[in-house]
Order: structure tokens, then sequence, then C-alpha cells
């Protein structure tokens, strides 16, 4: 099968398209062929070696965390699906490699697609949405009335948990553009700073909840946004040992993590306010209950281009550029 591989990390030359083993399908497995993948900076992280340090891939290594696709082989004990369904999915995070002409995956990873989106739209959900319900919904277990501030929203976490944050009933505060403020009042959006003119510190006091998606700076900020007792949620690091915990690392491992992330949570104990990393996992069961809202109009996508599957370094370097609103997808079949 063809695929986008990288043979080292860091390469200036980025990946390339290379023919690979189509993938062997376990019992528990069903073999999805790809028609569309969407493309994260998690991608290109990878690709630079960011997270080698617990997440140990194999070279040549297959990029891609979103897949919408049809099943054409399922394993010895699958019985939720069957060839022919149309389905999406974020793989599990060691089995990555949505740029490709067919994966296999755990059906405990897959969903059913919503139904009246198009593959390309269906691409875009799994992994943003999959970050915005374990920040929104299972970690700060979000209320009617709170208040929650998601920083870059007209990025590809921000578009689907600004949507999310109001369905739960919050007051939504949210950096963008003063260009792109309409985009994100549309998306509900209550609270508008453009963070080109305005300091967010100056404006939000006494949030409930921070999905904080930025660098070091912004963060040490936001947690002072917070109200005692609140809780900042980071997908952009650094990583602590709770998530080393929850991943198994060696103690080496999370030593450093501990390390990486000390001055974080010892300027949250300080203000009497949580501070989380949040490095998001695969899940069918949660992708459903998406899916669910999708299908009722209650979020939709965004999409701002797709590529076709020989220009996926183009796609990866878009993205990696910061300016794409909402998220951007690559056309495999």
């Amino acid at each position: 099968m063809k695929a986008f591989a990288i043979d080292r990390y860091k390469s200036k030359d980025g990946g390339r398209i290379v023919d690979m083993p189509q993938p062997e399908v376990g019992d528990d497995d069903v073999l999805v062929q790809i028609h569309t993948a969407g493309v994260n900076l998690l991608d290109a992280k990878i690709a630079d070696g960011e997270f080698k340090i617990f997440l140990p891939y194999r070279i040549p290594l297959v990029l891609g965390n979103d897949v919408a696709g049809v099943v054409v082989e399922v394993g010895a004990r699958v019985r939720r699906f069957k060839p022919g369904d149309e389905v999406y999915a974020r793989p599990d995070k060691n089995r990555i490699g949505t740029f490709a002409e067919f994966i296999a995956m755990n059906e405990a990873d897959v969903a059913i697609k919503p139904t009246h989106l198009s593959m390309e739209e269906t691409a875009s959900i799994p992994l943003v949405g999959l970050t915005a319900w374990q920040a929104l919904v299972e970690m700060a277990e979000l209320k009617p009335g709170q208040k929650v501030f998601i920083q870059a929203g007209t990025g590809g976490v921000g578009t689907f948990a600004i949507q999310l944050a109001k369905h739960l009933g919050a007051t939504v505060a949210t950096t963008a553009s003063a260009a792109n403020f309409e985009m994100v009042k549309a998306l509900g959006a209550d609270v508008l700073i453009d963070y080109k003119t305005e300091d967010f510190e100056s404006i939000l006091h006494g949030y409930d909840v921070v999905l904080h998606s930025q660098d070091s700076k912004t963060l040490d900020k936001s947690l002072r946004v917070l109200k005692p007792g609140g809780t900042l949620i980071s997908i952009s690091g650094p990583p602590d040992p709770a998530f080393a915990d929850e991943i198994g690392v060696p103690w080496y491992v999370k030593s450093i993590m501990r390390v990486l992330s000390f001055g974080a949570r010892r300027k949250a104990k300080r203000l009497n306010v949580k501070f989380s990393f949040l490095f998001m996992r695969a899940n069918g069961d949660q992708l459903s209950q998406i899916t669910t809202l999708i299908d009722q109009g209650v979020i939709r996508p965004v999409v701002e281009r797709v590529f076709p599957f020989e220009s996926t370094q183009d796609a990866l370097d878009f993205v990696e550029r910061g300016r794409a609103k909402g998220k951007v997808v690559v056309n495999v079949k």
C-alpha cells in the first residue's frame, strides 16, 4: 500500500510517500480502507521527535492520527462492525498511521461515522473532538453556569471545544484575531479577546476552567485567571506525573516529567488551583457520543482546506504554520 512516512526525526526534507506492507488484522481489529485523514499539529510534533521519550515509535514511521473510511475486513472476535461500514477513529497512540491507504485498529477505538457528514468533514473530528470531550466532560466535568477559557478559538481543538462547552451550558471566553471574531462568535463564544491587542489576564477573572494550548508564558497567566479551586487542563505540556502513571512509563521517564511540570504544579498549588496535562487517548464509545451531537446539529466541523494525498507534506507544513481555521484534511482515496 502507499503511505506517507518519515525515515528519521527532525528531517529537513520531511516525509515521503513510500510502499509499505498492508497492516495485519488481529482478532479484535478492523481493517479500514482510508478515504480521508485529518492533519494535526501533533503529527508535526511527532515527526520532530518531541514525544519520543514516551512514544518510542519505530522508523520508518507512517504519520497520521485521524481517519475516516470503510471497513474492508474484521478480526475473528469483532462484533461491532462489518465490512462495508463507514467509520471514523483516532487510532491508539501506539498504532498511528492514517496517512496511508489502509489501517488496522482495535474495534474499541472506532465509531460509525456521522450520518450527514462527508468523509472530509468526518476525518476532521476524532482527535480534536476527543481532546475537547476528555478535557471538558471527563476531566473538568464542566457544568451549566460555569465559565471556561478556551485558547486559540479558531484552531482545530478550539473550534470544537467552543461548541461543546456552549452545549454544556458554560460561558465561553476565547482568543482570536479581531478578523475572526464573527467566526468564533458563531460557534458560541461569549467573550472575545483579540490576542494581538488585548491581554486576556486583564479581562478574565474568576474562571472555573482553562483549556490551555499555548506556551509556558501563557500558562502562567492562565493559572491566574482561575478562581480558587479552578482547573487548568493543558494539551501543550508540560506532561505531569499523573500522565506518566496513566501510560505506564519507566520510573526515570516519570522523574523527567515530574521535573518538567514542577514549576507549573507549584504555581498552581500556590494559587489554590489544579494543573493537569492531557494527551488525548483513543475511545470509540466517546466518539459515538460525539457522533450523536453531530447528528443532532449541536456541533459542526470546521474544515479550512483539503489536500491531495501526494501533497501530505504541504498539508503538514500548512498546519505547522499555525494559521489554519479549524482543520486541514488529506484526501487519500
